[in-house]
């Protein structure tokens, strides 16, 4: 790995101290933040991501990227947009089809002291590279005695997208959130995909960042502190999206949208549903969790992934072991169907959870009747 290293020029001119990028003012960082800003004061998750990059490769040169298509063609979903014409060729780097070799490269620079930002082009493709975030990632600071550190960050899409079908629709959140060593970040809006990735940058441990493919696009709305250069937001916290008494719903990733979109039908029924975010899988934020369900009495969890060994298991787990007593209802447990991700749209929908499913469980929770719908001539 140090061998392949040695021979890489431009990760050798950074640790040379070669190369250090723009070193503009805070004054400066904060112009390049707002450039991403609407008129109605909002940006895109792709836009968040961008400008977190941009910034922290502008205050660090120890940081760079690299990944297929990250720089000449700006990154395949355009979250590396620009970041090539600014930075150069030294700091964003095109590598080769060869997820095990650019991983490796990548594990090697973050031990010589270097911050890497691997790209996977779908986290599907990073099991090329499992051995090395596991089996040097993640365990070299244990192995080490503490003395090693690998300041690294794997990113990109995960989850289920829109007719790819089984071998690019899987959700990894399970896999890696099994793992010692490991922080595992799973942003929803802008200002997690921006305060979190700005921490991941920043930590100093491998950080594997979970994005969703369908939302780069989306728009969220954010305040002049989440544009702030000095903003982050602490790994391993979760947020409460929405306040309720009635049940709790934990969640993360694009599963947040669907939850407080059930959750607004249901408040029309009569359920005041809270909406935990996690943010983060590893560590996990069984504070948060186990009090809201101490104050509603219910729980329902909802993921993409398999049900079985997945995050919401986990979830039912720690409010079993922590919070049984204060249940008032069965937990209930959403996930995507324990089949391959199939192909045809009509059945791609069926194998992911839908805000239908979610309502249905919220209302055999709180021991609602379901309505009969009219038949009609």
């Amino acid at each position: 790995m140090l061998g392949a290293l040695s021979r890489n020029r431009p990760l050798l001119a950074l640790l040379r101290g070669g190369n250090g990028g723009d070193k503009a003012a805070s004054a400066a960082l904060w112009a390049a933040s707002k450039r991403f800003m609407s008129s109605d004061n909002t940006i895109t998750v792709r836009e968040a991501l961008n400008s977190a990059i941009d910034e922290e490769m502008s205050a660090d040169n120890k940081v760079f990227v690299m990944g297929e298509e990250v720089g000449e063609y700006q990154g395949a979903y355009k979250v590396t947009k620009g970041l090539l014409q600014k930075f150069g060729p030294d700091r964003v780097l095109d590598t080769p089809i060869t997820e095990a070799g650019f991983t490796g490269l990548g594990v090697g620079a973050a031990m010589y002291g270097l911050k890497p930002i691997v790209e996977f082009m779908t986290f599907n493709f990073a099991m090329q590279a499992i051995d090395h975030l596991i089996n040097s990632a993640a365990k070299t600071n244990y192995m080490s005695g503490g003395t090693i550190n690998v300041p690294i960050v794997f990113r990109g899409p995960n989850g289920a997208a829109a007719g790819v079908a089984a071998q690019h629709s899987q959700c990894f959140a399970a896999w890696y959130g099994q793992v010692p060593g490991l922080k595992v970040l799973v942003p929803y809006d802008a200002e997690d995909a921006r305060g979190l990735m700005k921490a991941a940058i920043r930590d100093p441990d491998p950080v594997v960042f979970l994005e969703n493919e369908l939302l780069y696009g989306e728009s969220f709305p954010v305040s002049q502190e989440v544009l702030d250069p000095s903003f982050t937001l602490p790994i391993g916290k979760a947020k409460i999206m929405r306040e309720g008494d009635d049940l709790t719903i934990v969640t993360f990733s694009k599963m947040v949208g669907y939850a407080l979109k059930a959750a607004d039908e249901l408040a029309k029924e009569g359920i005041s549903v809270e909406v935990v975010n996690l943010r983060s899988i590893r560590p996990l934020d069984r504070e948060t969790i186990n009090a809201s369900v101490r104050k509603t009495s219910r729980l329902l969890t909802l993921e993409e992934g398999w049900p079985q060994h997945g995050v919401g298991a986990e979830i039912c787990a720690s409010v079993v072991e922590e919070s049984f007593y204060y249940l008032d209802a069965p937990v209930e447990r959403i996930c995507g169907a324990d089949v391959p991700m199939p192909y045809a749209a009509n059945l791609e929908r069926l194998a992911v959870p839908q805000i239908d499913d979610v309502i249905r469980a919220a209302r055999r929770a709180c021991f609602r009747k379901e309505e009969k719908k009219q038949a009609t001539a």
